[in-house]
């Protein structure tokens, strides 16, 4: 398969399922398109008309019926007035007959899927009970067999029903088979949406159907107007909260023909997915009668199979598997069934001769094969839909094939002064397609402004004097010297490095590809005195060049090393590129962040106390600008502009006067005031110390885990000899904010997005503010921020506070001077 293509696995799926699934079943299932195993067909293609899974049930129809039995003779013993002094019936363990399950190694690769007729949510505890010990035994047994993924229906809502499901007896079910099945992984399968049918019957043999009055009477019923599209998603919530983000714990979500507002479906998105499920109900048909999905369920289904780990296909009740039934569809073989060696076999010889009766089939099994006078209608439609929208695939893009790997991995934020990186560390960053592109565009704009603005040079020859500080392995020296070349300009460019091994590298390329045309420095910038000139004089620089931007723009000590370089610039005329970056946040729901460093606390405590580097993906915008753009009905997928908002500013240079008080306040003279650091030392760095407080509306219902944080920088913003030039196009700009990134450098790999966590999440309800507060903080010998976040909703004209996270702070991970 095409690495840049997503890769389908797709299973078949039967609620009622009353055969065993076998080895044979599997194999049959592996190769059930049985009229393209006669057709000229490469292997490949053969597999792409195959199930790559089938889902056994753990119990057979002979367990349910006993199950019935011992429920219908203890109502038949048991009066009103005695069953609350008589003990619930026992279930039995299973025999032989209620199980088709062994310990084979075909069912450690196939779903394992518990019993549909039990209701763990139900309000009568007697059905409650029984199902709780129908489930407990499947689940035991299952992972006695060596299962590794288990299939559990949900609760079962319906808009407008006489009762409301338990969800939370639902919930410590869930949690009781966790520990039952160590190594299980257990998904709940729900709908997207709530039904809002109000009669849609319970499947024939369900023990919800024997529910007690007395325990559905006087419960609270919802009327038909009170559909609630978040309702699904709300009970996913509770089980997962109650479940403390277990690791084994996912979601199979079913998809609705029409899809909701893309707000649910952004919700969604964002939980762990394992299964999506389509039903006949999910497909409509074409003008020719083919099963299709819409334009919008199709969008979803490729958002999702984008995902680091896609989540499997299940087509449930779309049909059986061909040949189960129909012995006309199965093909007897001399050594069995129809296996994938066989068909492997067939197409190659195929592949020489369209006949059906090849060399490698007997006489009989040749005459065994049906010769259809017709085409043969597809005896899987919906399983070839499938397949052809595999096929039909947007390419992955830039983005995508980079960072496929780092999708929601959490990375602790690089320390460029207190370490000296790998080369592997500078190759990863030099791969990016556009920032350097974008930077020699600066650098090159900056040079053609120079000399018609009557800029004078700050060396003797004439040659404006480059310094590119942090010169790593050196692709922005390359880049000042190609900008130097397409603008003619003369230069004289230094690099500054205070990593001993890639000063040897730097030394390498300038005997070869730079023909000793760069001059070399070892020296941390901020201890630079300047360049030589050839006069044996210290000089200042025109240009001064760094890529010390973080993730949050300033969270790698940008502004504090450009601070201690800044002595070298010349006052008058020296700019600096970059110019200027703003640092912006959003708040975020990332259950899968949010459960992997609850798995790193274990062991550091300090886990939730760091802002950490991640490439944000299967995460959902809790506030945005247009946040309803579209419903299910519609044919395209358009998805919501995120609300984010900047936080903060540098810019470069600094004004003198602010770095003549820096100067002044170290050493805790009596001129640099006698108060001291806000938060400790001398105060010589509080002028790069930030703080704000931000407000989010937040129109839908969630859950925040954390903060997204992004940049914007402006490397140069070029100047206008006449009134009528267009500045913004000499305005060289890149960008991490979701909402400009697009226009401003797309497909820019080089940064992700920071991410700060929330220990205890919020959970926020419909139409509800968020304030997010952050500080950017220092002592003179680190750099840290501490962020925390309110949340609020608007009663009467008074806004109350319903929520309030941990002060979190980073001091102890803070980014050392």
């Amino acid at each position: 398969m095409d690495e840049q293509m997503p890769i389908f696995y797709v299973g078949q799926h039967e609620t009622n399922r009353t055969l065993p699934v076998t080895e044979d079943v599997v194999l049959q299932a592996h190769s059930c398109n049985a009229s393209l195993l006669l057709q000229p067909l490469a292997r490949r293609e053969l597999m792409e008309h195959q199930y790559d899974m089938v889902t056994t049930p753990v119990t057979t129809p002979s367990f349910h019926s006993r199950t019935l039995s011992i429920l219908s003779n203890y109502n038949a013993t048991t009066n009103s007035e005695e069953a609350d002094c008589t003990p619930f019936p026992l279930i039995p363990p299973l025999t032989p007959l209620d199980t088709f399950l062994a310990p084979t190694e075909h069912v450690t690769q196939q779903p394992v899927v518990t019993a549909p007729w039990i209701d763990l949510a139900s309000p009568d505890p007697l059905i409650a009970n029984l199902s709780q010990q129908v489930f407990k035994l499947e689940v035991a047994y299952a992972a006695f067999c060596g299962a590794t993924s288990v299939l559990i229906r949900g609760p079962r809502f319906r808009c407008g029903a006489s009762h409301e499901p338990s969800v939370t007896h639902f919930a410590q079910a869930i949690l009781e088979g966790l520990n039952i099945g160590p190594y299980l992984h257990l998904s709940i399968l729900l709908p997207m949406v709530e039904s809002k049918d109000e009669e849609e019957p319970e499947p024939v043999g369900s023990l919800a159907t024997f529910a007690r009055e007395d325990f559905l009477t006087g419960l609270p019923k919802r009327k038909s107007s009170s559909f609630d599209a978040h309702r699904s998603w709300d009970t996913w919530n509770v089980v997962r909260t109650i479940c403390n983000y277990h690791g084994r714990l996912s979601l199979a979500l079913s998809i609705p023909r029409h899809l909701p507002d893309v707000s649910v479906q952004s919700r969604w998105f964002a939980e762990p997915l394992r299964m999506l499920e389509l039903t006949a109900e999910s497909f409509a048909k074409n003008a020719k009668g083919y099963p299709v999905l819409t334009k919008l369920a199709q969008g979803f289904i490729g958002r999702c199979m984008r995902l680091r780990t896609s989540p499997w296909l299940l087509l449930t009740d779309v049909g059986s598997i061909p040949g189960l039934n129909n012995p006309e569809e199965i093909f007897p073989m001399s050594d069995g069934m129809l296996s994938p060696t066989k068909t492997e076999d067939m197409s190659r010889e195929n592949s020489k001769s369209a006949s059906p009766t090849s060399s490698d089939l007997t006489p009989a099994e040749a005459a065994a094969i049906p010769q259809p006078k017709k085409k043969n209608k597809d005896p899987t439609p919906h399983l070839s839909y499938i397949r052809f929208l595999q096929r039909n695939q947007p390419v992955k893009t830039t983005v995508e094939r980079f960072g496929g790997g780092y999708q929601d991995y959490l990375q602790s934020p690089l320390q460029p002064l207190a370490d000296n990186l790998e080369s592997i560390t500078y190759e990863v960053f030099e791969k990016d397609p556009v920032k350097y592109e974008w930077y020699e565009r600066a650098i090159a704009l900056a040079l053609a402004d120079w000399h018609p603005f009557g800029k004078p040079a700050s060396s003797p020859d004439g040659s404006i004097i480059i310094a590119v500080v942090g010169a790593g392995r050196g692709p922005l020296v390359t880049r000042a010297l190609r900008a130097a070349a397409t603008t003619n300009v003369k230069v004289s460019v230094w690099a500054v490095e205070k990593n001993p091994n890639a000063y040897v590298l730097l030394q390498k390329h300038n005997l070869g590809m730079w023909g000793n045309a760069v001059q070399i420095v070892k020296s941390d910038m901020r201890s630079w005195q300047g360049p030589v000139l050839t006069d044996g004089q210290i000089g200042k620089v025109d240009i001064l060049v760094s890529e010390l931007l973080g993730s949050f723009g300033d969270n790698e000590l940008s502004p504090e090393c450009l601070d201690g370089v800044q002595h070298v610039l010349n006052p008058g005329t020296g700019i600096s590129i970059p110019a200027s970056y703003t640092a912006h946040l959003t708040p975020i729901a990332s259950p899968r962040l949010h459960a992997d460093i609850m798995g790193r606390a274990v062991s550091d405590k300090d886990a939730w106390e760091v802002p950490y580097v991640v490439f944000l993906h299967q995460m959902h915008y809790l506030s945005s600008l247009n946040p309803t753009l579209t419903d299910g009905h519609s044919s395209k997928m358009e998805l919501p502009t995120p609300n984010v908002q900047q936080a903060w500013e540098f810019r470069h240079p600094q004004p003198n006067s602010t770095l003549i008080q820096s100067q002044m306040r170290k050493g805790g003279s009596v001129a640099g005031g006698g108060a001291g650091g806000f938060s400790g030392g001398d105060g010589a760095n509080d002028h790069n110390a930030r703080s704000t407080t931000l407000r989010f509306a937040c129109q839908k219902r969630g859950i925040c885990h954390g903060l997204g944080g992004y940049f914007e920088t402006v490397l140069y913003k070029g100047q206008s000899t006449e009134k009528t030039d267009n500045e913004s196009s000499k305005k060289v700009e890149l960008s991490t904010n979701p909402v400009t990134m697009e226009e401003k450098s797309k497909e820019m790999i080089s940064w992700f997005p920071i991410f700060f966590p929330l220990k205890d999440p919020l959970y926020i309800p419909d139409d509800s503010e968020l304030d997010v507060s952050i500080w950017r903080l220092t002592d003179d010998r680190r750099v840290w921020y501490d962020w925390m976040v309110e949340a609020y909703v608007v009663v009467k004209d008074k806004r109350v506070r319903i929520g309030l996270s941990g002060l979190h702070s980073s001091r102890k991970n803070g980014c050392l001077m």
